[in-house]
């Protein structure tokens, strides 16, 4: 996460992850532009290397081997990753509106999302075909083809549209894979049946008339049917029609043809060419907004027009890193001019290579060696990070201040204490203005009103539940955070059966300017407003401060039945009990902090956060639970032990049956704990068999502290099949009994661990 220290001036926002922008993290990584805030809206946390795909179509490579994991590097570059989809961009407002959160704002913006087949021109093919671009979208949709052919027995017949170097790579990939999984199975490789459409006279129309044959003799040799100077001009379920009448019948379709942009360019008013594709300037500048920028296949380069090849992005990113850089400090840019001609490196799916380069070709297999080579070594540099050190320079040095800002600065660094560390009015009106408490006729006085504190009523029969959370942050998504911390607040309201009514916030955000300021409290509580109104808690309140770091937490109040309140006592011997969550929260992001966890493991375990326990909580006692607690940071066996004290009771916990997040099992091997792991271990005093259960290497994890983590209920053993039945169609997929309750023993440990 970025320093707290820093004072924040200016938003660089880049959108995508592709190759271009991956070279940016790391130059920014490398050498941090003080007063800059990085922020990475990404679609997919793990970015294809499209010079890898085919070999990992082909199973040379695994799938860490052929993707760039974003979230270590945007550790490394010290950026803010925002899992989610650009739409638009709100070019007078300075903001990039996305799918799944609240407007991103930028200063200087970047575009680097790749791009993908022509449609248009196919009918059906929206619906009834795959593109084989955006690459990261193609990669499950092929790891399902391969599972329909693995699936079901006889011929299968798989036709690629577009007879470039990519559509023929990926037709003898695919082939190539298929028939491999089909003899280890046993099964007749030769019932893969193979079409490629090229719609010039000859295949590789970009290349010499020789490299064209070569791969023509390998095509013959290995059975492809190749229908040459045809256009695909329909697809249907199951067919391909094609321009000279001919109906292809084919279990699947894939594209890779002429490319285009994804209309939100032009409809954010950009300045684009027929296909979609931003105008840009030789500094990769668009040519119609001086703040913005875009590189790889999405950029149109007007004097220098390329072929759309990852080659070319890569060449892209140190000066387009360059010229973010000079944006950002009102510096004049510098042209760049791409290599006219690129050496192609071509695989025919097997480790075999055809090079081409100026008319001339080679093959071989030295060349596919030559080429894993050249691959490999381009992804090392994004994923063999170095350490750096904290570098701290300061922002007079580098020219981002202008007179108004300088003003500021000064202020901030003589902010008061005491009610002086309040956020500003302005600044807090601004950022609250458009949220909408959830509406409740029993707040007499909530959030917009004027008053010194809000008023409630409660329901006659009704007790209130009252408890309070804060944290600071362990993400740098302040909206993402801002949706953990209601639920982590919320939870221990639902553990104890009662439904939520008002939530009042505490807050703390970095110093900084009054626009930056602004945008994080609205990121934040936006967030947190969207889970508070699902619960249907009415935001009443709150106070907001600036200081070091982001914190958030809630003062939640409750409305029970006096008679039917849950509690953490209540376990009879008999019951079994059920875990309604996976562990793992405090070991992975212990490990995200040191740039040693794949980015799918947070994003799962940022899934689970931002689950709610709300309608876990109501499972369970509808299901008849005796007791219940919600497990955050005192771990499972804390908040357990919790439970046992007050029922006078023991319990067995079966530790293979414990659900585990992705990833924290890895982490836990490798050593790597949350910092609150060794208080908790000291509650081992109270485990039976510990040399036993020492062994286990999910051991660690009963005292992994939890960030919104899962109930812990106990129910009786008639009940709980049913319970976990209802749990898993809510959506808690990794709901599972975990141990059952015994009587109470002469011995002093209550615990015992199998």
């Amino acid at each position: 996460m970025k320093s707290s220290d820093d004072i924040i001036l200016k938003d660089l926002v880049l959108i995508g992850g592709g190759h271009s922008h991956v070279a940016v993290l790391k130059n920014f990584g490398m050498k941090p532009q003080p007063g800059v805030r990085l922020t990475v809206i990404a679609r997919d946390v793990h970015t294809p290397y499209s010079g890898m795909l085919p070999g990992y179509v082909a199973g040379h490579y695994d799938f860490d081997e052929a993707h760039v994991d974003l979230r270590p590097l945007c550790q490394f570059a010290g950026a803010r990753l925002f899992h989610d989809e650009a739409i638009k961009i709100d070019t007078v407002n300075k903001t990039v509106v996305c799918a799944g959160r609240p407007a991103v704002p930028y200063d200087v913006l970047s575009i680097n999302i790749g791009s993908r087949p022509q449609l248009k021109n196919v009918a059906g093919a929206d619906q009834f075909a795959t593109p084989v671009k955006p690459i990261n979208r193609f990669v499950d949709k092929w790891h399902q083809l391969s599972a329909r052919v693995m699936a079901q027995p006889g011929e299968h017949r798989i036709g690629v549209v577009g007879a470039g170097a990519a559509g023929v790579e990926m037709l003898l990939a695919i082939q190539f894979r298929l028939q491999k999984m089909l003899r280890e199975a046993g099964r007749d490789a030769e019932k893969i049946e193979c079409h490629l459409v090229s719609r010039s006279p000859r295949i590789l129309p970009a290349f010499s008339a020789a490299v064209a044959a070569q791969f023509q003799r390998v095509l013959d040799a290995r059975g492809v049917n190749v229908h040459s100077g045809v256009e695909a001009t329909a697809v249907g379920d199951g067919t391909l029609t094609l321009s000279n009448g001919t109906t292809l019948e084919l279990d699947e379709v894939l594209l890779v043809t002429g490319a285009s942009a994804p209309d939100w360019l032009r409809d954010s008013g950009l300045d684009v060419d027929a296909g979609g594709f931003v105008k840009v300037e030789d500094s990769l500048r668009s040519t119609s907004h001086e703040d913005i920028f875009a590189a790889g296949d999405v950029a149109n380069v007007l004097n220098h027009p390329r072929e759309k090849a990852g080659v070319f992005a890569v060449r892209q990113g140190k000066p387009l890193a360059e010229n973010l850089r000079r944006a950002l400090l009102g510096q004049s840019l510098q042209p760049f001019t791409p290599q006219k001609a690129a050496l192609a490196l071509i695989s025919t799916g097997d480790k075999y290579a055809i090079a081409a380069r100026a008319g001339m070709s080679v093959e071989g297999k030295i060349f596919w060696t030559w080429k894993d080579w050249i691959d490999r070594r381009w992804m090392a540099k994004y994923t063999d990070l170095p350490k750096m050190a904290d570098e701290k320079k300061s922002t007079y040095d580098h020219g981002l201040t202008n007179q108004d800002t300088m003003k500021e600065i000064s202020a901030i660094a003589m902010r008061c204490g005491g009610c002086g560390a309040k956020v500003g009015s302005n600044v807090l009106s601004r950022a609250l203005q458009d949220l909408k408490p959830a509406p409740r006729d029993d707040i007499l006085i909530g959030l917009h009103e004027p008053d010194d504190a809000a008023v409630v009523e409660v329901p006659p029969g009704k007790v209130m539940v009252h408890t309070v959370d804060y944290f600071r942050s362990f993400i740098d998504d302040p909206y993402i955070f801002g949706k953990i911390a209601a639920n982590h607040a919320l939870s221990d309201v639902f553990a104890m059966g009662a439904e939520a009514q008002t939530a009042l916030a505490i807050a703390t955000v970095p110093y900084g300017i009054e626009s930056k300021v602004e945008d994080t409290v609205k990121q934040m509580m936006s967030g947190a407003l969207e889970v508070l109104n699902a619960a249907g808690a009415a935001l009443v309140g709150g106070h907001t401060s600036e200081g070091a770091e982001l914190a958030l937490g809630f003062a939640v109040n409750g409305l029970a039945d006096r008679e039917e309140i849950l509690r953490k006592a209540g376990m009879k011997p008999g019951d079994v009990l059920v875990l309604t969550k996976p562990l793992g929260t405090g070991t992975l992001f212990a490990a995200d902090m040191q740039q040693k966890a794949k980015g799918r493991w947070i994003d799962a375990a940022l899934d689970s956060m931002v689950m709610s326990n709300h309608d876990a909580a109501k499972c369970v006692y509808r299901h008849g639970a005796r007791a219940c607690t919600d497990i955050t940071g005192f771990g499972l066996l804390g908040h357990m032990v919790e439970m046992i004290k007050g029922s006078g009771v023991d319990v067995s916990i079966d530790l293979n049956a414990l659900p585990i997040l992705d990833g924290a099992l890895e982490t836990v091997r490798a050593g790597i704990l949350s910092s609150l792991q060794p208080a908790n271990v000291r509650l081992r005093r109270a485990i039976r068999n510990i040399a036993e259960a020492a062994e286990n290497e999910r051991y660690p994890l009963m005292f992994d502290p939890q960030t919104s983590g899962g109930l812990l209920a106990a129910l009786s053993p008639d009940r709980a099949d049913a319970c976990v039945k209802e749990l898993h169609e809510l959506g808690y997929l990794h709901a599972t009994i975990v141990g059952k309750v015994t009587a109470e023993s002469d011995h002093l440990e209550p615990v015992t661990l199998t």
